[in-house]
């Protein structure tokens, strides 16, 4: 017993001392801070932070909230290359589109009274976890699904650049991150990701896929859920990893909608990068116990790398308890999300 208790001392101490990157100081307060103001001013200088391997190891650990099944954290993950956003950071987004009150917060309120909000947000989970610090950003649909063919007859409805812009220009307001995001359709990729590709060489600009919308059947949007394979995936992570080194970009960030099996087909394929870092993404709504379901079942037992969770505000209230999960549920799921989006 007596040697039980001496390993487990040593071990809270190895952690503790990762944590903070062997400074001394405490994991909650210096440590996380001194990392959250180099990927900050990596968005503009690519080279203006050195990963910490050890550190960035032990987040994961922590992320992985105890888990004791080996699923989590992932054991062929990889060391991102410099100017990495996660884990150092947890990302608070609101989602939608400026054209639609309708599809999310980012499009429901004037600029100003969605970052009061979206402040409010980020204020949570900086004190419900010290440990992680939450920075804000904006996700904005750029490619939207539409239930008519329109000209391209994709069945899809392409952002004027304006409006990209002016999504741009909304996040330069708080220094914020952007996820552009893709509803296909009956569209592809290969086809949609040009259009941003202006973007997505942007330092601060990256990139969301929606399965859901890609109806490789044919079938009109919303009328089934669509799927994409680990090709697909695999095909929008090397896009982006060729933007990153033909540009040397800081490390690009995927996030890949789900909530059903089918939405993502052959996970085990999905390939990682060091210049990329891939977010699964639990995108269904509902009451609190199918939420976390659904994250059990789709997100907890295929794990790629990092996992996001999204809250609605008005869906997730329609059955009781009729309300939203709260970052300190949230920060209780087996891993920790280091993705939040609020629509």
């Amino acid at each position: 017993m007596f040697n039980k208790i001496i390993i487990l001392i040593v071990f809270n101490l190895i952690v503790s001392c990762l944590l903070t990157a062997c400074t001394g100081a405490d994991s909650k307060t210096n440590g996380t801070k001194k990392v959250i103001t180099s990927s900050a001013k990596a968005i503009n200088n690519p080279t203006a932070t050195l990963i910490d391997t050890a550190q960035y190891m032990a987040l994961q650990k922590y992320l992985a909230n105890g888990d004791t099944t080996g699923k989590w954290p992932i054991k062929n993950d990889v060391i991102p290359i410099n100017g990495a956003i996660l884990p150092f950071n947890r990302i608070i987004a609101y989602y939608g589109n400026l054209y639609s009150k309708k599809m999310g917060a980012l499009g429901e309120y004037a600029p100003k009274e969605m970052w009061k909000r979206l402040d409010a947000e980020v204020a949570k989970w900086n004190k419900a976890d010290s440990v992680i610090k939450a920075i804000p950003a904006i996700h904005y649909i750029a490619t939207v699904a539409s239930g008519t063919a329109g000209k391209n007859g994709y069945y899809n409805n392409r952002m004027p650049e304006s409006q990209i812009d002016s999504a741009l220009a909304i996040a330069k307001m708080h220094n914020a991150i952007v996820f552009l995001d893709i509803q296909v359709s009956l569209s592809s990729l290969k086809t949609e990701l040009p259009r941003l590709e202006k973007y997505l060489k942007m330092p601060q600009v990256h990139l969301g896929i929606d399965p859901e919308f890609s109806m490789k059947t044919g079938a009109k949007p919303g009328t089934k859920i669509g799927t994409y394979d680990a090709s697909d995936i695999n095909y929008a992570a090397d896009y982006l990893v060729k933007l990153v080194k033909e540009n040397n970009l800081p490390a690009k960030i995927l996030i890949v909608h789900r909530f059903t099996q089918g939405m993502v087909t052959n996970y085990q394929n999905i390939k990682l990068h060091k210049e990329l870092q891939i977010i699964m993404h639990m995108d269904g709504w509902g009451e609190p116990e199918l939420k976390k379901g659904t994250y059990r079942h789709y997100l907890y037992k295929e794990p790629v790398q990092f996992v996001g969770f999204k809250l609605f505000y008005k869906n997730d209230l329609k059955k009781a308890p009729n309300r939203l999960m709260t970052p300190n549920e949230l920060l209780q799921l087996k891993p920790k999300p280091i993705y939040i989006q609020y629509q």
